[in-house]
């Protein structure tokens, strides 16, 4: 079996475990918090199916670009990252 094959089934393994957990917790925490970053765990998990579907040849990215990335895998990079940092901004303001 091919290394990157390998590591992306690895990948998919850990990240399904995190997302159950995630979703998990979420039915015992219920703030909006928590669903900001269980939504970044499972889309992280969406983004990582995503690109083993173009790694297989299954998908391909999208032609329109910036910089030089496609727009899709742009997204998949932000947007979980943008729920973090919304549910760590909440987290944060709800302390003081």
């Amino acid at each position: 079996m091919e290394p990157r094959i390998l590591l992306f089934i690895i990948k998919l393994i850990a990240g399904g475990i995190v997302a159950f957990l995630a979703i998990l917790l979420m039915s015992k925490k219920r703030t909006v918090a928590w669903s900001f970053m269980v939504s970044g765990f499972l889309l992280t998990y969406a983004a990582l199916v995503y690109e083993l579907l173009i790694e297989l040849g299954v998908l391909t990215a999208t032609k329109y670009g910036l910089w030089g990335i496609p727009v899709s895998t742009l997204a998949c990079t932000i947007i979980p990252a943008l729920c973090y940092i919304t549910a760590f901004i909440i987290m944060l303001a709800k302390r003081n």
